[in-house]
């Protein structure tokens, strides 16, 4: 990838952490850990990846996204937002009894979300929903969906997994989110899935482990995806819980909860100062 759009990219994740950040501290509530884990495959998703259409959100020929991991929703809308699905500033009414940005995603009411998540484990088998769905209407459009790492604790993950396999879904790709807390402890301390490579690749998977905050292995892993035939794709993805936050950064109390108002101030002065630094 050429230094330039890297650049782009990183620019935007780190307003997507920002927007996400203010979201959250304005609700006073939500969960900043995994929303910031997942910015930069966000931003590679949007500004490279998916066929999308900000004007059209219900456009047939997109490409469709399921956060399956659906508590990391400030990361998505932050995301949609920063594409102009919707504005920016509504990213201050984070749930708020009467906007219609939630604490989970909610496809009849946010423009550009693809399904309504929040059990965790669900996500996956709409994904694969969607992925046989585009087989049998011979459609070329391609379905993306993010895991946690904790989330694939539960068994209906693994269900979904199988029929994926089974129906040679190569039009789908499931990123596990490697960030290796969970609300309760370690995912070592709580149920681990580890190693979760292995599990994919025994369900008959194609399978790329990176590092999910380098945009060089982000990039060679959605073209291998792509050059797939026959099979789904699992990216496994070693990320920071908390990333581009330093006292938020694989601490496994900020999986579900605001930072205060010292807490946020300082938040943003890291973010903002890394804003500048990569726009200067």
């Amino acid at each position: 990838m050429d230094a330039l759009m890297k650049k782009e990219l990183e620019i935007f994740a780190t307003k997507a952490r920002i927007a996400s950040t203010e979201g959250i501290y304005c609700a006073k509530a939500g969960h900043p850990g995994g929303s910031l884990s997942i910015c930069d495959v966000l931003s590679y998703l949007y500004n490279v990846e998916m066929k999308i259409d900000p004007a059209n959100p219900k456009w047939e020929e997109r490409d469709r996204f399921v956060l399956s991991k659906g508590h990391a929703a400030p990361a998505l809308y932050a995301t949609l937002a920063l594409k102009g699905f919707f504005p920016v500033e509504d990213m201050k009414t984070l749930r708020k009894s009467d906007s219609y940005l939630q604490g989970h995603p909610n496809m009849n009411k946010v423009p550009g979300v693809d399904m309504s998540t929040g059990s965790l484990g669900q996500g996956i088998s709409c994904a694969v929903g969607m992925a046989i769905g585009a087989k049998l209407d011979g459609a070329d459009y391609r379905v993306y969906t993010i895991l946690g790492d904790g989330e694939i604790e539960e068994g209906e993950v693994w269900e979904a997994a199988m029929l994926a396999a089974n129906r040679g879904l190569d039009n789908l790709v499931a990123i596990v989110d490697f960030n290796g807390l969970q609300i309760d402890g370690t995912i070592e301390e709580v149920n681990s899935a580890c190693p979760i490579a292995d599990k994919f690749l025994a369900f008959n998977w194609n399978v790329i482990e990176i590092d999910g905050h380098n945009y060089d292995e982000i990039e060679s892993a959605f073209k291998a995806a792509r050059d797939e035939k026959g099979a789904p794709t699992c990216i496994v993805m070693k990320t920071v819980k908390g990333k581009g936050i330093s006292y938020m950064e694989n601490a496994v109390g900020w999986h579900g909860k605001a930072p205060n108002e010292e807490e946020f101030n300082q938040a943003m002065t890291e973010l903002n100062a890394k804003l500048k630094e990569l726009e200067a």
